[in-house]
């Protein structure tokens, strides 16, 4: 059995310069084999239609297992966010743009986001081999990395794609206040009663956002966490609650708990305990070595820390990076 990968296409009835359409065939359509030619094969539809198509339109049963197999192992991972493609769009089998892939979704459809990996970028070869760190500076391009997600559709088709092509949906009410960082995720932390809000029912959703700065290969999901809930004052949102910066790993877990007496939402991540971090050389899923569990609540406006854990949290930023963060003083002119 082989599988068609193409958008849509006709199977002929010869392989020629000249034939005849036979049969539409469209994405994800099961054909069975019957003859094997030069980068061609002979299929038969389950309606009994027969004709050519080319090699590189199908998938093999090989590869078409690996799909089913990717999405029997992640069928119960936690969703990290909804996301919306930009374009018409194919899930790949692993990260990367030569990777075998399959599904095509049309764009504007909407994928739960599930883990993120990092992989470097195939340049054209005409741009030469990638630059090696600390080597010779002048020996090509610099290595360029690209962020990609395992995806699942609402049929449960798993795979990955390019993270550039995916829009995080996220209340455009928050958006603005983001500053220019990539949103990772936004959550619906808790609703607030204000008479004079603009919703119909005079109820506002408080949102938890996970973001990260606009830039790929990093190695972590985000940087910061913040919360945004609403003022029944001014009547609009606010900056609730931020921590940064941090090296935060998905996903982030969103529970209830009881404290002092009250039910209140909390929401929980992971951070290294160390700066080990390790990569999987097959995905580029990066996770931390021995990772710590971060727990806040939220109680009336405010942001508590609780749980076991309740040690200082590292900064992410390192000791220089710091100081040129800083501005340089000007020398004091003595008169």
């Amino acid at each position: 059995m082989v599988y068609v990968a193409a958008r849509r296409l006709f199977l002929r009835d010869r392989v020629a310069p000249v034939s005849e359409r036979v049969v539409e065939v469209t994405n994800g359509q099961a054909l069975k084999v019957v003859e094997h030619g030069a980068r061609f094969y002979k299929v038969k539809t389950a309606g009994g239609q027969m004709g050519w198509i080319e090699e590189h339109a199908v998938i093999d049963s090989k590869t078409y297992a690996a799909f089913e197999q990717l999405a029997k192992d992640h069928q119960k991972d936690p969703l990290v966010s909804m996301a919306t493609l930009r374009d018409d769009l194919y899930m790949h089998v692993a990260p990367g743009r030569d990777t075998d892939h399959f599904y095509l979704l049309p764009g504007n459809s909407q994928v739960q986001m599930l883990e993120r990996a990092s992989v470097e970028r195939q340049l054209p070869s005409y741009m030469g081999p990638p630059r090696s760190a600390g080597k010779d500076e002048q020996s090509g391009p610099p290595t360029v990395m690209e962020d990609w997600w395992l995806v699942r559709d609402s049929q449960g088709h798993t795979g990955w794609m390019l993270g550039s092509r995916l829009d995080v949906n996220a209340p455009d009410d928050i958006l603005g206040y983001c500053e220019g960082q990539r949103v990772v995720g936004a959550w619906k932390l808790a609703t607030v009663t204000d008479p004079e809000a603009p919703s119909p029912n005079h109820e506002m959703t408080e949102y938890l956002t996970a973001l990260e700065p606009p830039k790929s290969g990093l190695p972590f999901d985000f940087d910061q966490i913040r919360v945004f809930t609403w003022s029944v004052k001014h009547h609009r949102y606010e900056t609730g609650f931020r921590l940064h910066p941090i090296q935060g790993f998905l996903p982030v877990l969103l529970s209830q708990d009881t404290v002092n007496g009250r039910t209140v939402p909390v929401f929980s991540f992971q951070i290294p305990s160390s700066q080990d971090v390790k990569t999987d050389p097959a995905t580029g899923v990066t996770r931390p070595v021995n990772p710590r569990t971060i727990r806040y609540a939220l109680i009336d406006t405010t942001i508590k820390r609780i749980g076991p854990d309740l040690a200082p949290l590292p900064s992410s930023r390192e000791k220089d990076q710091k100081k040129t963060d800083v501005a340089p003083r000007k020398p004091h002119r003595r008169r």
